[in-house]
């Protein structure tokens, strides 16, 4: 861990959010907000590009990932320790009692791994915004890019400067990266210059990061709707489940690990922005289910 915390200047980890000391998906959101609302207060809008990738555990090259940690202050025992994870593994297939020829693997980081995850933050940490006053968010290969009003002309340069993909081996999916634009003013927003649209990338109302689903007018109303409903369902078969038996102990822990974790999961980073009325409606549906 203070390997990461004091990488080389080729590699940064100051906008990553996974195997970090302070990282979390809680801290993430936070930090994505709250520079949303902070450029908010200087910028009539702010774009923020969703950026997808194609299977990205699946595509990384053994040899650029190798090249990373080299860069990394780790003792040498280690680094051949990995180079030797890495290195000889093969595959065949098996089909109707044939088996083809071994072929070597080159690529993948085995994402269910221990050291996959961590492998895809030290491959992405030389990945950075190119334009003073936009932001780069990463939680793993989950990727931000936001963009002030005052900076709607580098767009495109950013997304070109994501192309850094393709050198390792790595393809941004454009279909499915989208975008949305937060206005500082809903009221006047028909007013507001937007610049031309993206090629390949859709414009959203809606956009789901790191699992809280948010609207262009920085309101969680839908996710709230959506975890006061999953959390309905969870209720009816916890009914179920004490129908048939269930103890109140194991009731209990069902009801902990699903709908108190539902219902806390990353709160401190979007409960500020909850409308009062589903708040309140919360606040009843909670009682009459109480009752």
């Amino acid at each position: 861990m203070s390997t990461l915390l004091n990488p080389p200047p080729s590699l940064s980890f100051a906008d990553q959010f996974t195997f970090h000391p302070k990282g979390s998906t809680t801290a993430a959101l936070i930090t994505i907000l709250h520079t949303i609302t902070n450029l908010l207060t200087t910028n009539q809008f702010v774009t923020v590009i969703a950026l997808d990738f194609s299977k990205p555990f699946d595509t990384i090259k053994h040899q650029t990932l190798l090249n990373r940690y080299s860069q990394l202050d780790i003792p040498d025992h280690i680094y051949n320790r990995l180079v030797e994870y890495f290195h000889s593994h093969m595959h065949c297939t098996k089909y109707h009692g044939q088996t083809s020829a071994l072929q070597e693997i080159t690529v993948s980081i085995i994402q269910g791994s221990a050291i996959g995850r961590v492998s895809y933050v030290i491959v992405a940490a030389d990945l950075r915004s190119i334009t003073p006053g936009n932001c780069l968010c990463k939680y793993a290969d989950d990727m931000y890019i936001i963009i002030p009003a005052a900076n709607a002309h580098s767009r495109e340069a950013e997304l070109d400067n994501v192309e850094w993909a393709r050198l390792n081996n790595l393809h941004l999916n454009r279909t499915k990266s989208v975008k949305i634009v937060f206005m500082s003013n809903r009221r006047t927003h028909r007013t507001v210059s937007l610049p031309p649209s993206l090629p390949d990338i859709a414009r959203v109302l809606l956009l789901k990061i790191l699992g809280v689903t948010i609207s262009d007018s920085l309101s969680v109303s839908d996710h709230m709707q959506y975890v006061i409903s999953s959390c309905a369902q969870t209720f009816h078969a916890l009914r179920l489940l004490r129908a048939h038996g269930l103890c109140d102990a194991a009731l209990k822990t069902v009801y902990r690990c699903v709908v108190v974790a539902r219902l806390l999961y990353a709160v401190n980073a979007w409960w500020g922005f909850t409308p009062a009325t589903v708040a309140v409606c919360e606040r009843a549906s909670r009682l009459s289910s109480c009752g």
